[in-house]
């Protein structure tokens, strides 16, 4: 038997599954909390980091970038938000950009906890 060599939707079409069903979603982040600090990296590649900004606001951080390419007509952005848990220490945080990865240190205060109220759940 030979294995499909078309699209997923052709070959997996008598099956009425759509296809997106086996397609592998990208992130184009990874978030992680280590050693008492959360820790962001956001691939960027193509961007400069002048081009690059990143806001601390009450528990969200923003990273916007914009790259402008005028020989080809051709404009690049990009917008995320990512809303935070823990109370961060906003006069500790540092980011770095290398090889088209930013990555955003963002300590945690000593002693933080989730706030907010502890749903409970009915067996």
């Amino acid at each position: 038997m030979a294995l499909p060599t078309g699209p997923t939707g052709s070959w997996m079409q008598p099956f009425d599954l759509p296809s997106r069903l086996f397609e592998t979603g990208s992130n184009d982040y990874e978030l992680y909390e280590e050693d008492d600090e959360f820790v962001l990296s956001v691939e960027l590649p193509g961007f400069d980091p002048e081009e690059i900004t990143v806001s601390w606001n009450e528990g969200v951080l923003n990273v916007a970038a914009e790259h402008e390419d005028a020989h080809r007509e051709h404009r690049r952005t990009y917008h995320r938000r990512f809303r935070f848990p823990k109370d961060v220490d906003d006069e500790s945080i540092s980011a770095e950009y290398a090889n088209g990865i930013l990555e955003v240190r963002l300590p945690v205060r000593a002693g933080a906890a989730v706030s907010g109220t502890e749903i409970p759940i009915e067996a």
